[in-house]
């Protein structure tokens, strides 16, 4: 039988794309994240800038190599996750960290958090926060000693017993992590993913909000631990990433929920002062449970 000429045929998907890409993703987050890193630097120095230029650059030269096999400009820019996955791995890092060890512990980011398990899209943990957790385990000391800002003294952070005002917390001038401390630069950061359609409203709403709820019953502060610590660079850039987070509305609400009560938990009852880095990675590993038990029903199944 002959074809219909007035037919147009072609191969699926039949329906045109956005235009997006990988890289405008990746582009879209590092700009979300620049308010932060700026501020970091300026608050914590040269040496601050140094963290995040080696943990990029070791970020970008494992991805070139795992990927493609070889250094060049193009494969160090790749799709642009290497980069996102080294700034986010040296924000959640002491200023004062050696370079050295931020640098091996972004490769050991990219090695154990992303391409074990066949690089990106097919991850089951955020891979800044595998490269964190390894070095807390390797170099405890240096990842709990924590510069002041625009001093060279060290001092303890304020889930640690430091004394801050909620508008040092707010602004980011207290002793933290280079880029954890300024949860209305963050915030800031969050609006823009959330106004480009980058990331959804649930699981930082969640996140957030069942921090709020508890810190009230456990008699505690609700700005100081909502502003405190790595809570709103994690409840908006790392808990609502994408290949680590549930796909189904309902997944994403628990998978918040469950963040921010696990959070609560360790801040309260553990003997660490702070609870999100364990938090997001303890609910990466229940997202496969998530997905499966709150799959939609395909239409027309009973």
């Amino acid at each position: 039988m002959a074809r219909n000429p007035e037919l147009i045929y072609t191969l699926p998907p039949h329906m045109p794309g956005d235009g997006d890409t990988t890289l405008k993703v990746m582009r879209d987050v590092l700009i979300a994240l620049l308010p932060a890193t700026i501020a970091g630097i300026l608050l914590f120095g040269s040496h601050a800038l140094g963290v995040v230029v080696v943990s990029m650059a070791s970020a970008a030269v494992v991805e070139a190599l795992c990927v493609h096999g070889r250094l060049s400009p193009k494969a160090l820019l790749g799709d642009g996750s290497a980069l996102v996955a080294g700034l986010l791995f040296a924000l959640i890092l002491p200023p004062g960290i050696p370079p050295a060890m931020a640098a091996a512990g972004a490769a050991i980011a990219m090695l154990l958090g992303k391409h074990a398990f066949g690089g990106i899209g097919r991850n089951l943990f955020n891979p800044a926060l595998v490269g964190r957790a390894v070095l807390m385990a390797l170099w405890p000391r240096a990842l709990t000693t924590w510069p002041g800002p625009l001093d060279a003294s060290t001092g303890a952070t304020p889930l640690a017993g430091g004394e801050a005002t909620y508008l040092q917390l707010f602004l980011g001038r207290v002793p933290g992590s280079l880029g954890e401390t300024s949860a209305l630069l963050l915030l800031l950061g969050g609006l823009y993913l959330l106004l480009r359609g980058r990331i959804g409203y649930r699981i930082p709403v969640a996140y957030i909000g069942s921090v709020a709820v508890l810190a009230v019953l456990f008699g505690q502060s609700v700005p100081f631990h909502l502003f405190s610590g790595g809570l709103m660079i994690g409840a908006l850039f790392m808990a609502t990433d994408m290949t680590t987070s549930p796909v189904t509305p309902t997944g994403q609400v628990i998978f918040g929920l469950g963040c921010g009560v696990a959070t609560m938990v360790i801040r309260e009852f553990a003997a660490l002062p702070e609870g999100v880095m364990y938090a997001i990675l303890l609910m990466n590993a229940l997202v496969p449970l998530l997905d499966r038990f709150f799959r939609p029903k395909t239409l027309g199944e009973a």
